[in-house]
């Protein structure tokens, strides 16, 4: 994982905030390697997947889209899902009968929310983060 071509600087930007850390190309990698260590990477593979779904171009392909996301990540018992209250489960189940580019909007958000308040903060503690960021980089001595 030490291979990414990322400066501590760029690194110590991921710390301001989850939406910068996501928006950076080796930032989302990195986030992804480490909720891969915790067993929780079907989060960012939801969110990543509703980022695709929202740029869908053709909206013949939201519907078959919408429905593979919800079973893959969304229904109960989905080999990937993600934990989310029932009412958001519910009214996403509605939003996939007519499918726009919002349908997961409430989902995503929710999941962008456990992520913030859990994972992320982990994150900024683990050692691949610290590596990153540690003095040694800054001074560019590795």
């Amino acid at each position: 994982m030490n291979n990414l071509r990322v400066t501590a600087e760029e690194a110590l930007q991921w710390g301001e905030s989850l939406d910068k850390l996501l928006a950076h190309r080796y930032g989302l990698i990195a986030f992804k390697g480490f909720l891969r260590t915790e067993f929780s990477n079907e989060n960012i593979e939801f969110w990543q997947a509703c980022e695709g779904y929202r740029r869908t171009k053709s909206n013949s392909k939201l519907s078959s889209k919408a429905k593979k996301i919800f079973e893959e990540f969304i229904a109960t018992n989905a080999l990937r899902e993600v934990n989310l209250d029932s009412h958001t489960r519910d009214v996403t189940a509605r939003n996939i009968l007519s499918p726009t580019r919002s349908t997961f909007d409430l989902a995503q958000k929710r999941i962008f929310g456990l992520m913030e308040k859990d994972s992320y903060p982990r994150f900024l503690r683990s050692d691949l983060y610290l590596d990153l960021t540690s003095p040694k980089q800054l001074n560019g001595v590795v």
